[in-house]
């Protein structure tokens, strides 16, 4: 049974993900942390972090870790598998309609009614995962690894990849004492 709810969470997750990773990351978390309670805020949040450090698509690298922790090798395929069949199933069947229409004003309006959509839920899940943050290590703690960040991406341009490696190696080693 488990099986079949890895692929709905997933399925669902991604066929109502319109815009990719990003627009499917709050419908994952809300099935995956809320729904299956597979994980939990703070689970999710270390697996996101990690997985916006590896190369690749988030999407399917969080379906391949959730998909081995609740059901191993199986759970994987599963998982990616419903992670990537709507995507590949939908591009090949609406390429050819978007490039037919792609001058007409309703797919440029569906487009553009989309993306506040897309932020006001990334926006959702951000607040979610920084609420307990600030639980946890505390609003000063939280701010000052925020403040560094975003020095070290916006001021002196290191890689984003680094930033999360200096917070995971931060955390782990700095946070784990003081926690």
């Amino acid at each position: 049974m488990i099986l079949l709810y890895l692929f709905f969470a997933f399925f669902t997750a991604n066929i109502l993900g319109y815009g990719g990773g990003p627009s499917s990351i709050p419908l994952m978390y809300d099935e995956i942390v809320k729904h299956y309670q597979w994980l939990d805020n703070s689970e999710f949040s270390n697996m996101l972090a990690l997985g916006n450090a590896l190369p690749g698509p988030i999407a399917t690298k969080i379906a391949a870790f959730v998909g081995y922790d609740e059901y191993g090798w199986l759970g994987v395929i599963i998982a990616l598998l419903a992670t990537i069949a709507p995507s590949a199933i939908l591009l090949i069947l609406l390429m050819n309609l978007l490039n037919k229409h792609r001058q007409s004003p309703i797919v440029k309006g569906m487009t553009l009614l989309v993306q506040p959509i897309l932020t006001i839920m990334m926006l959702i899940v951000t607040w979610q995962l920084a609420k307990e943050s600030f639980t946890i290590i505390g609003i000063w703690q939280f701010l000052g690894i925020a403040a560094v960040a975003f020095f070290a991406m916006h001021i002196r341009k290191v890689h984003p990849a680094f930033v999360i490696l200096a917070a995971f190696l931060y955390g782990g080693i700095v946070l784990s004492h003081i926690v």
